[in-house]
């Protein structure tokens, strides 16, 4: 999915080394805002302060913030559901990797 919306390795890679190392330099101011709101929809409880959605309606509209958030929600619960029945990774990912058309 990250290949298809264009992110490159070293972004897929550097979202997961964000929890061990915070290295965010690779991102956009965007795609920061993203991180973050996918970081506090991952909370529990998740709480969306106003502040940083002050700062999410200055950059997406009122559509792209309810589909990103939407997207953000299901990928949630979806980890959430998967550790429930303890599903490992099927390890889809790997860098450098072509992505099918």
């Amino acid at each position: 999915m990250g290949r298809k919306a264009g992110l490159s390795d070293e972004k897929l890679l550097g979202v997961a080394e964000i929890a061990s190392e915070q290295n965010l330099a690779i991102f956009s101011r965007k795609e920061k805002l993203v991180i973050e709101l996918a970081d506090a929809m991952a909370n529990t409880p998740a709480e969306i302060s106003d502040e940083l959605y002050g700062r999410l309606s200055q950059e997406f509209s009122p559509e792209q913030l309810l589909e990103l958030a939407a997207q953000i929600a299901f990928e949630n619960y979806r980890a959430r559901l998967n550790r429930v029945f303890n599903v490992p990774s099927d390890h889809l990912y790997s860098p450098n990797q072509i992505p099918n058309s």
